[in-house]
């Protein structure tokens, strides 16, 4: 009898001491910390913040100045080929402001200006400045004595042909490679001159159907070009080289 009540008993303190206390709870394994990737974190959006801070003030820093919108040759003036743009202010460079592109039409280009150029002060003069050797003639057209697409800044060359538009467009085609011919006849005046003006149909101040055309050419050559187109026995041809 007394050998089962101690082995009762001291199943009864086994089975008491199995159960956990109330309230106590198991271990949890310690977080890892990585400072270098917080401060990683922390760099990232400083960097993001600084860079949107800087284009905010590029872009209150611009101005407007003027850009051409087609192609300006030597000694011409912009005229109403112009649009505005802005660019980042930058006191090297001497940009034309767009406030002052109507005085910009009073001056003359210095060498040839192409379309989509932001036009700085230094390419502009207040007269037209030509090649040493060079003139500038204007000679005045009938259809068929110059090319439908002639346009400035192209280079043709300058032929003598006869009075009327058909044999000028005949002469003009057949005289190609008659090089350097005098005044007289049908024949070739000018080997290679430059477009530097021509006028559109649109122009009001054309009062005929004729089309002026603006040549630079050498000066030697003027007087057989001018005598030419007086008579009306000049045409033009492109020539490769444009």
């Amino acid at each position: 009898m007394r050998i089962q009540e101690r082995t009762g008993a001291g199943n009864g303190r086994s089975a008491g001491s199995a159960q956990p206390a109330v309230g106590e709870r198991l271990p949890s394994p310690p977080r890892e910390r990585k400072p270098a990737l917080a401060a990683l974190a922390v760099l990232l959006i400083l960097v993001g913040a600084l860079g949107a801070t800087m284009l905010v003030l590029r872009a209150g820093d611009r101005v407007e100045v003027v850009k051409v919108t087609s192609d300006i040759q030597a000694g011409e003036s912009v005229g109403d080929h112009t649009t505005s743009v802005l660019v980042a202010d930058d006191a090297s460079i001497h940009y034309v402001p767009w406030t002052q592109h109507e005085e910009l039409k009073k001056l003359k280009a210095k060498s040839p200006i192409y379309k989509g150029t932001v036009v700085i002060g230094e390419m502009f003069a207040e007269g037209a400045e030509l090649p040493a050797g060079k003139v500038s003639v204007g000679v005045s057209l009938k259809e068929g004595q110059y090319p439908a697409d002639i346009k400035p800044g192209d280079t043709v060359a300058v032929y003598r042909v006869g009075d009327t538009g058909s044999s000028g467009s005949r002469g003009s085609s057949n005289a190609t490679g008659s090089a350097g011919s005098s005044g007289g006849g049908d024949g070739l005046i000018v080997e290679r001159a430059k477009v530097s003006a021509v006028k559109s149909d649109s122009d009001s101040t054309i009062s005929s159907t004729n089309l002026p055309v603006t040549l630079i050419l050498d000066s030697g050559q003027a007087a057989a070009v001018t005598a030419a187109a007086s008579a009306g026995q000049v045409a033009l041809v492109i020539v490769p080289g444009n």
